[in-house]
């Protein structure tokens, strides 16, 4: 199923992506990127992963990914979307200082469209962004509120969950109404993408 994610990626998109994975594997030697475990499936579990989530996005608008760490899904949003829409801008936020030197690198040698913040997300005044996305960094109550505070109106939330997304999902509703679509992953049976639309406090 990776050759259908990856369809309508040209060769240059693929280069770039793979030239990234480098990276990964090259910084993950000095700082915790990715456990050790997956050191050996950047491709499968992460890269290819973060394509999918770039694939239910919409096609316009600022992306903002929190908590990007070894810059999965943002840093590959960015690769995509350089030949495509190369005006479009991704910002990068995480808190720590090490993994922000990591994304700055793959920015500034991919030459991708990308600020980075070394910051928490709940310290940062709103970015009114299109898009936000989280991966692996909290549960789905709290990834809410960051997109309630960082998200237009008419914004688009992706956050990749396992098999307890239905669980996350029921707790969230008592504090939140909002329109989701359940995106199965093609790599992974027990993962999904949860795009949340139309989001309200309760």
């Amino acid at each position: 199923m990776t050759d259908d994610v990856l369809r309508n990626v040209s060769r240059e998109t693929m280069d770039r992506l793979h030239q990234f994975e480098a990276l990964v594997l090259k910084w993950t030697k000095k700082i915790n990127l990715i456990s050790k475990g997956d050191a050996s499936h950047v491709w499968e579990r992460h890269i290819v992963d973060s394509v999918q989530v770039f694939n239910a996005a919409p096609e316009a608008g600022d992306w903002v990914d929190i908590g990007s760490g070894g810059g999965f899904p943002g840093i590959v949003a960015a690769i995509l979307a350089k030949d495509i829409t190369p005006e479009r801008k991704f910002i990068l936020v995480d808190s720590d200082q090490r993994k922000c030197a990591f994304l700055r690198t793959a920015v500034r040698e991919l030459n991708l469209n990308v600020e980075v913040y070394a910051n928490r997300v709940d310290q940062l005044v709103s970015f009114s962004a299109a898009v936000l996305s989280a991966r692996a960094m909290d549960d789905l109550n709290s990834l809410l509120e960051y997109a309630d505070r960082h998200l237009a109106s008419d914004g688009t939330a992706l956050f990749p969950k396992g098999a307890s997304w239905a669980k996350e999902h029921q707790a969230a509703q008592k504090h939140w109404s909002y329109n989701l679509d359940v995106i199965k992953s093609k790599t992974n049976a027990d993962a999904t993408i949860l795009k949340i639309k139309e989001l309200t406090r309760v």
